[in-house]
């Protein structure tokens, strides 16, 4: 079974800019073609770190909202997800 494709953590810094897809079709996600009109423009204020989905099935894309991974019954399970071998 392949391991699964896990969101982006992007820092950005003031004056930043990225095009984030918003269709999931992108073949970079969780960015956008530069001629694309359906993505999110957005330039950062302040530092700030986003959470971004790369597996395209996210119900908010561009942010990642947990739709990679199949529901675990416990917190500890949840954890174990992040990482290899487990």
């Amino acid at each position: 079974m392949p391991d699964p494709l896990l969101p982006e953590v992007r820092l950005l810094q003031p004056g930043d800019r990225c095009l984030l897809c918003r269709c999931g079709r992108s073949a970079q996600l969780p960015d956008c073609p530069a001629g694309c009109a359906e993505g999110v423009h957005l330039t950062a204020r302040r530092e700030q770190r986003l959470l971004l989905c790369r597996c395209g099935q996210s119900g908010r894309l561009p942010w990642c909202d947990g739709s990679h991974s199949p529901p675990t019954p416990g917190l500890g399970q949840r954890w174990r997800r992040f990482w290899k071998g487990e």
